[in-house]
């Protein structure tokens, strides 16, 4: 699993997957050859045939914006050794920019990009919710989670995981907290579920807002977990938890503690993990640097990883592959002070992945810090013709931006009463608040702007 900053729903620069419509795709087109048999966009026909089979329901929530989304579908449902396993369950992947997707989201309500549900179909409950990116090899222990949570009988360390699993699932970050700390406090010190059940943990305090003894917590568990990937993605969710303490300069010592965690994972002895995940673990050692205000410390990072992705991009089978690292390539080139360093994979990506609104999207935002705005407001153009949905906002919310830049502040303007006005269209369970807020502030800014100044 990997939760970092940008598997919020943020304003601005993260995407994941190529071509976005409001419309399901055929499945049968879609799938065919794929190792998992995926409903798309359709709860209540996954339900039914799950009740019907008498088998749980696997739902894989993503949107077309999500970096990690798009891969996991790249790297990881798309291995074919996944083909054993699908009679196990009904599958159903749920893209959350479809407006018609907005009672599942209601019902389901998510944190972060992906989350990954397994549901019991008899009462429409969750039995388990993992948020952010797995291996195959979780991935399978997942399936083995979901089903053994179904099919009941188990006692212990066991049965308190799969009850903390069904209380996140809810929603019941809190009472989460209490029972998958009983679970590991009850287990053995060799169980072969206490990575998974750390991350479990620390996913739930930070979804609780506990932020500060999830911090300690991580300092506290990682000592007596097994170094692997579940131990990478703890330190890193450590780290998360402490870079949001309120009181920045009492938790100091936090911070530099698990940094420290965090530089670990990412040394020998190498740990297995995804090019996106790994990506993530640069991504916070950046934020940590920010926050120290270490500027030379932050432009050493992004060049290091800002090399990173290009070399992993450029081992990537295809352009959907390739454009995983799209969103962290522009983000270090920012970082490092060089946004036009990106700017030709990202309009490689846009020929390559000519339905697919975030190459354009992006472009938009890089031309606009380039001093392009022409070229800003065409790019804006063209995503805003292949984006539908909630992920409309942003485009239009970036769209502000350049307006700004080209001192057009009645475009401006118009633009946020436009986001405004679109989003009252939109399911709310599909509508941030904070996007939300974000575009209320920047409305009031441009109406001062506006007023004449007192004579």
């Amino acid at each position: 699993m990997r939760i970092h900053a940008a598997c919020l729903l943020l304003l601005g620069l993260v995407a994941c997957t190529a071509a976005n419509t409001n419309t399901p795709v055929s499945t049968d087109a879609t799938h065919a050859g794929a190792p998992l048999p995926f409903i798309e966009d359709d709860y209540a026909r996954a339900l039914a045939e799950a009740k019907a089979k008498g088998i749980p329901l696997f739902v894989d929530v993503w949107a077309p914006w999500c970096h990690t989304c798009r891969s996991m579908k790249a790297y990881v449902l798309s291995d074919k050794s996944l083909a054993r396993h699908a009679g196990r369950y009904v599958w159903l992947e749920v893209n959350t920019d479809l407006t018609q997707n907005a009672a599942f989201q209601e019902k389901f309500p998510i944190e972060f990009w992906p989350t990954l549900y397994v549901i019991d179909p008899r009462e429409e409950k969750p039995l388990l919710r993992f948020a952010g990116s797995a291996t195959v090899a979780q991935l399978v222990k997942l399936f083995e989670d979901g089903e053994r949570a179904y099919k009941g009988g188990i006692t212990g360390a066991e049965a308190l995981l799969a009850r903390g699993d069904a209380l996140y699932g809810e929603g019941r970050s809190a009472e989460a907290v209490e029972t998958l700390t009983e679970a590991l406090a009850e287990a053995p010190a060799d169980w072969s579920r206490r990575g998974r059940a750390v991350e479990s943990l620390m996913t739930a305090m930070y979804g609780a807002m506990q932020v500060e003894p999830c911090a300690k917590k991580a300092l506290e568990l990682l000592p007596g977990t097994p170094r692997s990937l579940s131990w990478a993605n703890a330190s890193m969710m450590g780290l998360m938890c402490a870079l949001s303490i309120p009181d920045q300069a009492a938790s100091k010592e936090l911070r530099v503690a698990l940094e420290a965690r965090v530089v670990e994972a990412m040394g020998a002895p190498i740990i297995e993990m995804s090019g996106d995940d790994r990506s993530g673990l640069y991504e916070m050692r950046v934020g940590a640097r920010e926050l120290e205000k270490d500027e030379a410390g932050v432009k050493a990072l992004a060049g290091e990883w800002l090399a990173f992705l290009e070399a992993e991009a450029a081992k990537a089978p295809n352009p959907d592959a390739r454009s995983v690292f799209d969103s962290h390539r522009m983000l270090a080139a920012m970082k490092l002070g060089t946004p036009e360093r990106a700017v030709p994979a990202l309009e490689q990506s846009e020929k390559d992945l000519p339905q697919d609104y975030n190459p354009p999207a992006r472009l938009a935002t890089l031309y606009r810090l380039l001093g392009r705005l022409d070229d800003a407001l065409a790019a804006n153009d063209r995503a805003l013709a292949r984006v539908k949905g909630s992920r409309r906002i942003n485009v239009l919310s970036n769209r502000v931006d350049i307006h700004v830049a080209r001192k057009d502040i009645a475009g401006a303007t118009k633009t946020v009463e436009d986001a405004v006005a679109y989003a009252k269209t939109l399911p709310a369970s599909q509508v941030s608040p904070r996007m939300m807020k974000g575009l209320e502030k920047k409305l009031a800014g441009l109406q001062a702007e506006a007023q004449p100044a007192p004579k």
